[in-house]
């Protein structure tokens, strides 16, 4: 194992002093693990809370700040935030409207968010929504989930959403908007290799060269089936036509993410975005926005995951609302 560490059970701490010490629009409660903005959101607006197991950077820390997350809560490597961490993201950021949970769909996440939202009520009476992302179309049931995964279509949801209280938007507002955008997306990842967790010290799981994993897991939990290396282009095909055969995209104008597991450089995920342009025109899909790049990733795997948002006007006049985060920043 060749990684840029110390000591593999401090990874994450160490991380978290790297992001405080490289942004100044953050700051991090080492004590909970929890990444917040350096400047708390105005009293009167709904407060947005995420997180998860680290090892998906720039997933969640990397979105905290104007426009999106008010707080992200870091877990073990691939491993959900306890309860407490999360009730104390939840109540170091209310600013008197309500907080609203934003939980990928594994079976950790979903009951520690569950646990924290409940021990906040009890404990403080601070108002508490959850929404859910379950938008990976490869398998109904895997490792860790009940149903389908939560993955890329977090990262547009918390956009989203994010816009929608910075307007000053009620809880039941954004939720509703957060929940709506869920329903209108849906994605699929492909993985080249596996990935290494640094306590582990080996890959978690076995891939010879010759042979690609189709419909992986962020977590590397295992797709829909393991194929032999094909072309880029066969590639694009076998993640654009399971959503495209999921759910209709032709009637709506698009936001599309073709996003990096960790590994892939840009020039092979540009590479593998024109394919995926060129697949989605062939089919009557017109794309509107768009981001290429590494935004939600699984450690060094390589691969590529592709997420497409069947958006309305007012998710888009979201999407292009001033943003200021670490990985997303723009009109600001």
């Amino acid at each position: 194992m060749k990684k840029l560490i110390n000591d593999p059970e401090n990874v994450v701490d160490e991380a978290l002093v790297g992001i405080e010490a490289s942004n100044h629009d953050v700051r991090v409660d080492h004590e909970h693990r929890v990444v917040l903005r350096a400047q708390p959101k105005e009293h009167g607006k709904v407060a947005l809370v995420s997180g998860g197991g680290s090892g998906h950077e720039p997933l969640h820390s990397g979105y905290v700040g104007y426009g999106m997350l008010d707080a992200a809560c870091a877990g073990e490597m691939f491993t959900s935030p306890t309860p407490d961490r999360i009730e104390a993201a939840t109540l170091a950021v209310d600013a008197g409207a309500g907080v609203l949970h934003i939980v990928k769909n594994y079976t950790g996440d979903v009951m520690n968010f569950d646990m924290a939202a409940e021990l906040v009520a009890a404990e403080s009476g601070i108002e508490v929504e959850t929404v859910i992302t379950n938008d990976d179309v490869a398998v109904e049931d895997s490792l860790y989930t009940a149903g389908r995964r939560g993955v890329g279509v977090t990262v547009l949801l918390e956009k989203i959403a994010g816009a929608a209280a910075e307007e000053g938007r009620s809880l039941a507002d954004v939720r509703d908007i957060a929940q709506r955008v869920n329903s209108r997306g849906r994605s699929m990842g492909m993985a080249l290799t596996s990935c290494t967790v640094p306590t582990a010290g080996r890959p978690t799981f076995d891939l010879p060269d010759d042979e690609m994993e189709i419909g992986i897991g962020i977590h590397g939990e295992p797709g829909r089936q393991r194929e032999k290396m094909a072309s880029a282009k066969e590639i694009a095909a076998k993640l654009v036509n399971p959503i495209l055969g999921d759910m209709d995209f032709s009637s709506s104008p698009v936001i599309a993410m073709l996003n990096g597991m960790g590994a892939s450089p840009l020039i092979e995920l540009y590479l593998m975005y024109g394919e995926v342009a060129a697949l989605l025109k062939k089919n009557g899909v017109g794309i509107a926005r768009n981001l290429v790049g590494n935004y939600i990733t699984s450690l060094d795997m390589a691969g590529c995951s592709l997420t497409l948002l069947a958006a309305d006007d007012e998710m888009l006049r979201l999407w292009d609302a001033p943003v200021q985060t670490a990985a997303l920043r723009w009109g600001r």
